[in-house]
């Protein structure tokens, strides 16, 4: 994404374009699009707004009205799969929400769960061939040179 073209300059068009200039004059003196010059000036007769407004998508979600909701199910079924979440939150109030929109929601509040517990490592043999010592009976992927 590329940043915002600087307050002074969108000042500049916006002046020319108040004193009379064409957009397109402006657009060609000023080195800029168009529809750039033209978006700024419209912007600025509705609003009187001239700083560049933020950048990219905002950060809400479709979801963030359902906190309590969905975390509720997490509390009442500690096993309930991101599909799970998204079909619940489908029948009874009515938000469709893919699985990596239910992800995207939790995952941004830090919420976490596995399915399956930590396995213990394996004390008998080890697993890797560098844990591997020479005499063993462990094996590693490649085999020794004679």
């Amino acid at each position: 994404m590329t940043r915002s073209l600087s307050g002074d300059l969108r000042g500049r068009v916006i002046a020319a374009i108040e004193d009379g200039v064409s957009t397109r004059a402006a657009a060609r003196r000023f080195s800029i699009g168009i529809s750039t010059a033209g978006a700024w000036y419209r912007r600025y007769r509705e609003t009187g707004e001239t700083a560049a407004r933020k950048q990219g998508q905002p950060s809400r979600s479709k979801l963030d009205a359902h906190v309590a909701f969905i975390l509720g199910l997490i509390e009442e079924t500690p096993d309930v799969t991101l599909a799970e979440i998204g079909e619940r939150l489908a029948a009874e109030r009515g938000v469709r929400a893919a699985p990596s929109t239910v992800w995207l929601f939790l995952d941004r509040r830090g919420i976490t769960f596995k399915k399956r517990r930590h396995t213990p490592q394996n004390s008998s043999v080890p697993m890797s061939g560098a844990a591997a010592l020479p005499g063993s009976t462990a094996r590693s992927t490649s085999t020794p040179r004679a």
